[in-house]
Protein backbone atom coordinates (compact mmCIF):
# COMPACT_ATOMS: atom_id res chain seq x y z
CA UNK A 1 0.00 0.00 0.00
CA UNK A 2 1.19 3.42 -0.56
CA UNK A 3 2.69 5.48 2.02
CA UNK A 4 0.51 8.80 0.44
CA UNK A 5 -3.16 7.12 1.09
CA UNK A 6 -1.85 5.50 4.62
CA UNK A 7 -0.85 8.71 5.42
CA UNK A 8 -4.47 10.38 4.26
CA UNK A 9 -5.91 7.81 6.26
CA UNK A 10 -4.51 8.76 9.54
CA UNK A 11 -6.37 11.68 9.22
CA UNK A 12 -9.59 11.26 6.89
CA UNK A 13 -10.15 8.22 8.92
CA UNK A 14 -11.02 5.69 6.02
CA UNK A 15 -9.09 2.80 5.16
CA UNK A 16 -6.25 3.49 2.58
CA UNK A 17 -7.74 1.34 -0.11
CA UNK A 18 -11.01 3.10 0.03
CA UNK A 19 -9.40 6.67 -0.24
CA UNK A 20 -7.00 5.14 -3.43
CA UNK A 21 -10.24 3.93 -4.63
CA UNK A 22 -12.46 7.01 -4.07
CA UNK A 23 -9.54 9.34 -5.26
CA UNK A 24 -9.95 6.69 -8.47
CA UNK A 25 -13.03 7.04 -9.14
CA UNK A 26 -13.18 10.99 -9.08
CA UNK A 27 -10.64 10.45 -11.84
CA UNK A 28 -12.09 8.58 -13.62
CA UNK A 29 -15.66 10.73 -13.70
CA UNK A 30 -13.41 13.19 -15.13
CA UNK A 31 -14.03 15.85 -12.51
CA UNK A 32 -11.80 18.80 -12.37
CA UNK A 33 -8.69 18.47 -10.81
CA UNK A 34 -6.84 21.75 -11.43
CA UNK A 35 -8.87 24.44 -12.89
CA UNK A 36 -9.08 25.63 -16.36
CA UNK A 37 -7.58 22.20 -17.24
CA UNK A 38 -9.42 19.19 -18.49
CA UNK A 39 -8.94 16.49 -16.24
CA UNK A 40 -8.15 13.72 -18.74
CA UNK A 41 -5.17 15.82 -20.30
CA UNK A 42 -3.98 16.05 -16.78
CA UNK A 43 -3.61 12.21 -16.34
CA UNK A 44 -2.39 11.63 -20.35
CA UNK A 45 0.98 13.43 -19.06
CA UNK A 46 2.18 10.05 -17.26
CA UNK A 47 0.27 8.10 -19.50
CA UNK A 48 -0.82 7.81 -22.97
CA UNK A 49 -4.39 7.69 -22.04
CA UNK A 50 -6.19 8.60 -18.53
CA UNK A 51 -7.31 5.11 -18.47
CA UNK A 52 -4.01 3.77 -17.90
CA UNK A 53 -3.31 5.76 -15.22
CA UNK A 54 -6.45 5.12 -13.28
CA UNK A 55 -5.98 1.60 -13.72
CA UNK A 56 -2.24 1.76 -12.96
CA UNK A 57 -3.52 4.06 -9.67
CA UNK A 58 -6.03 1.24 -8.44
CA UNK A 59 -3.00 -1.23 -8.21
CA UNK A 60 -1.99 -0.99 -4.58
CA UNK A 61 1.57 -0.75 -5.42
CA UNK A 62 1.29 2.45 -6.82
CA UNK A 63 2.44 5.30 -5.44
CA UNK A 64 0.53 8.00 -5.35
CA UNK A 65 1.34 11.49 -5.85
CA UNK A 66 0.51 15.42 -6.55
CA UNK A 67 -2.23 14.27 -8.39
CA UNK A 68 -4.13 12.17 -5.71
CA UNK A 69 -3.41 14.93 -2.91
CA UNK A 70 -5.10 17.41 -5.24
CA UNK A 71 -8.31 14.81 -5.48
CA UNK A 72 -8.37 14.30 -2.12
CA UNK A 73 -8.28 17.75 -1.47
CA UNK A 74 -11.34 18.16 -3.82
CA UNK A 75 -12.93 15.08 -2.31
CA UNK A 76 -13.08 15.54 1.63
CA UNK A 77 -12.60 19.66 1.41
CA UNK A 78 -9.12 19.60 3.59
CA UNK A 79 -6.03 21.57 2.63
CA UNK A 80 -3.25 19.57 2.36
CA UNK A 81 0.19 21.12 3.64
CA UNK A 82 2.91 18.53 2.09
CA UNK A 83 6.44 19.35 4.03
CA UNK A 84 8.97 19.12 1.92
CA UNK A 85 12.07 17.25 3.63
CA UNK A 86 14.01 16.29 0.83
CA UNK A 87 15.47 19.71 0.21
CA UNK A 88 17.59 21.85 3.22
CA UNK A 89 15.14 24.16 3.12
CA UNK A 90 12.36 22.00 3.92
CA UNK A 91 9.48 24.12 1.93
CA UNK A 92 5.69 23.69 2.39
CA UNK A 93 3.92 22.75 -0.38
CA UNK A 94 -0.07 23.64 0.23
CA UNK A 95 -2.69 21.88 -1.94
CA UNK A 96 -6.12 23.35 -1.83
CA UNK A 97 -9.63 22.34 -3.28
CA UNK A 98 -10.23 23.66 -6.55
CA UNK A 99 -13.47 25.56 -5.41
CA UNK A 100 -11.07 26.98 -2.67
CA UNK A 101 -12.94 25.99 0.23
CA UNK A 102 -12.02 23.85 3.15
CA UNK A 103 -12.61 23.01 6.35
CA UNK A 104 -10.08 22.13 7.71
CA UNK A 105 -5.90 21.66 7.45
CA UNK A 106 -4.01 18.35 7.81
CA UNK A 107 0.28 18.29 7.14
CA UNK A 108 2.17 15.40 6.18
CA UNK A 109 6.01 15.36 4.94
CA UNK A 110 7.50 13.71 2.01
CA UNK A 111 11.26 12.72 2.07
CA UNK A 112 11.07 12.19 -1.87
CA UNK A 113 10.62 8.79 -2.08
CA UNK A 114 8.42 8.73 1.12
CA UNK A 115 5.48 10.28 2.98
CA UNK A 116 4.46 10.47 6.61
CA UNK A 117 1.76 11.93 8.50
CA UNK A 118 2.69 15.30 10.86
CA UNK A 119 1.45 13.90 13.82
CA UNK A 120 0.61 17.06 16.18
Amino acid sequence: MSCLFNSLSYFININSNDIRQKICDYLEQNLPIIDGIDTSQVLQLDHNYASEYINSMRSSSTWGGAIEIQVACNIWKISIHVNNFRDQNGKTIQFIPINTHYERSIDIYWTGGHYEPIRH
